[in-house]
This record gives C-alpha cells, sequence and structure tokens, in this order.
C-alpha cells in the first residue's frame, strides 16, 4: 500500500511524471522521425528553379489513397547536376485524403519529397484549403534542416557524391577526348621530335 501511495502522490508533485502540456502555450518537442504530411524540399533561395522534383509521377502513381495529382512541365529546367529536366507544372496534395504513409517519400528517386511535422493544418472548409498546391508544399532545404538535421545531413551527402561523381565522368570524359601534348606524331605516321 505504501508503493502506491507513494505513486499517487508522486504522479502530482514530480515534475518528469506530470504528463499533462498546456497546448497549445506549452508544446512537447517533436522527435526527428516524426512524420505528418509531405513536402517539397528545394535548394538555393528560388523555389521553382531549386525543386528537385523532376514529374516524374512515381510517387502519384504508388500513392494508396491517390491523393498526389502532378503534371509535368513542357519545357526543361537544369536540375541539381545541371542537366536539363522536366519540372511539376502541377504538384497538389490533398491532405484530406493523404494518409501519411510516406509511401512518397520512399519510392522518390531524386529525394525531391520529404514528410513535414506540422500538424496543425485544420480549417472550416473541407475542400480547397485541404489541397496543399506546390507553392504551399514548397520549402527550402534549410527548414528540412531544422525539422530532420540527421536525414538532412545524409540525403545533403547523398546528393553532393552524385554531383561529384557526375563531374569526375565528365572530366574524365573530356580527358579523353583531348589527345594528350606528348603523343603527337609527325605527317606520315612517324614520331616527332617531342615525343622522341
Amino acid at each position: 500500500m505504501a508503493v502506491t501511495a507513494r505513486n499517487f502522490v508522486g504522479s502530482y508533485f514530480e515534475k518528469e511524471r506530470l504528463i499533462t502540456v498546456q497546448y497549445p502555450e506549452e508544446r512537447i518537442p517533436l522527435p526527428e522521425n516524426y512524420r505528418n504530411f509531405p513536402f517539397l524540399p528545394y535548394d538555393g533561395d528560388d523555389s521553382h528553379a531549386g525543386l528537385r522534383c523532376v514529374a516524374c509521377k512515381i510517387c502519384e502513381k504508388e500513392c494508396p489513397p491517390q491523393c498526389i495529382y502532378i503534371v509535368k512541365s513542357e519545357d526543361k529546367k537544369p536540375d541539381y547536376m545541371g542537366k536539363p529536366q522536366f519540372y511539376p507544372k502541377v504538384f497538389d496534395i490533398d491532405i484530406s485524403v493523404c494518409m501519411s504513409c510516406q509511401i512518397c517519400v520512399e519510392v522518390c528517386p531524386f529525394e525531391a519529397i520529404k514528410m513535414d511535422k506540422v500538424f496543425e493544418l485544420s480549417s472550416r472548409e473541407r475542400f480547397d484549403a485541404l489541397l496543399l498546391r506546390k507553392s504551399d508544399l514548397a520549402k527550402s532545404n534549410e527548414y528540412y534542416h531544422s525539422i530532420c538535421p540527421t536525414d538532412a545531413a545524409g540525403v545533403d551527402a547523398k546528393l553532393a557524391g552524385a554531383v561529384a561523381a557526375a563531374a569526375k565522368k565528365k572530366a574524365a570524359a573530356a580527358a579523353a577526348m583531348t589527345p594528350s601534348a606528348g603523343s603527337t606524331s609527325a605527317p606520315g605516321g612517324a614520331p616527332s621530335a617531342a615525343s622522341a
């Protein structure tokens, strides 16, 4: 009986056992792996030019409730490696249907869609207010670093590695195309004085 009484009294006076949080004045910090609805990270200052999405529509096809709607652009813009890529002209997510399963994040090969921690999205309207457009979904890479620093650092390292590998491949291809200065030959196929 003493243990029960100690636990009962402790639940009112021990700070670590007080479980009621006076929300919204007080907030429990969310864990890094908490997820709610998707967002589109972009690099740089321009949300249109820095958007990583190339409108491949894999997330739209794999989404179980079919809440993602994408229209591919007709023109191209350079991606993070400098290659011209398509981009989404329209990218909408209906959050009234989204079940926060994270399948869109898992299937994206471009690290272009991630899960956000914002959960206070209630609205009095049922339709247009719960449809997030591309401008609402686009958030900076700095924002992504602020909510998921470990995951964001891993993604940045992966993308930087891809850029470095592409630059190395491009330099190797350029070096293979240009003949070296020491292997010139004189007319007729005889080695020149420079190579002898």
